[in-house]
């Protein structure tokens, strides 16, 4: 059988919970890097938060962070890191226009975090640890340069008065999700070119696999692309009515269900040994 590419999202997809990997799912996964498959975390946490789950999977192979923002390869410095940016000056044009929306808002560049106004309702979003800095006031004053990515709290129902200022004034250029659900007034502020689809094929490449030998398991929006991508793109139970839309594999399961070991069981079953 040829080897296969498996692209796992964290949130909604591999962990039980925000901070649980379950050790079943760990001994799967572990099972299927051992018969020579190549795991890769793809997700739109930092990487002082991914990289617990990267050690305990015991990885060697590229880590996609910030959506694909940031792509990075531990210990291998042929690989090419792909750091891609949100300009310093949008930023603040944004946070100064939409003024009287914003809530709070915090940047990252890489593993560092720039934040408008400390508060405890804002905590559980920064993933403040590891060799994180956190640096507190005005981001005109604080943001030394380029961010991997822009996440504003807007006060309640001014999301959209945000969203509205970014495709006006920076149509191409930048783009805005609304995380929805309970998170409905969190905007995130990003660049066309980043995409976890995007930094798949960029990974495939690196580590030379073919896309019909890609599999790419996710549950929300900022899926979309990967899942597209993949080979073989799979929805977990849980995901957003979108991202089934167009996935190949739909699963009833979800995150809470065991649904890495149902799923990727089931595709290598109906694998014959040796075929492609």
């Amino acid at each position: 059988m040829k080897k296969h590419l498996i692209a796992l999202d964290l949130d909604g997809t591999l962990l039980y919970d925000w901070k649980t990997l379950k050790d079943e799912t760990k001994q799967y996964l572990m099972d299927l890097k051992a018969q020579g498959h190549h795991l890769v975390i793809a997700t739109g946490r930092p990487f002082r938060s991914a990289i617990m789950y990267y050690e305990l999977l015991e990885l060697n192979t590229p880590i996609i962070n910030y959506n694909g923002g940031l792509i990075t390869w531990q210990n291998n410095p042929d690989f090419e890191e792909v750091n891609i940016t949100v300009d310093k000056e949008a930023v603040i044009d944004i946070m100064q226009a939409c003024d009287e929306h914003i809530d709070n808002a915090f940047c990252e560049i890489k593993d560092d975090i720039y934040l408008k106004e400390e508060r405890e309702d804002i905590m559980d979003l920064l993933h403040y640890f590891g060799n994180a800095t956190l640096n507190v006031g005005d981001l005109a004053k604080t943001l030394p340069g380029d961010t991997n990515g822009m996440i504003i709290v807007a006060k309640k129902n001014h999301g959209s008065y945000i969203e509205d200022y970014v495709k006006k004034h920076y149509s191409n250029k930048l783009l805005t999700r609304n995380w929805g659900d309970a998170y409905n007034f969190i905007i995130e502020v990003y660049t066309p070119y980043t995409n976890k689809g995007r930094a798949l094929k960029h990974v495939a490449k690196a580590l030379g696999v073919e896309r019909k030998h890609i599999i790419a398991i996710g549950d929300g929006m900022n899926d979309l692309e990967m899942i597209a991508y993949a080979g073989t793109g799979v929805a977990v139970g849980n995901a957003h009515p979108d991202l089934k839309a167009i996935a190949d594999v739909v699963s009833p399961y979800t995150h809470q269900e065991s649904v890495i070991e149902r799923v990727l069981s089931d595709y290598f079953s109906k694998k014959e040994e040796g075929s492609d």
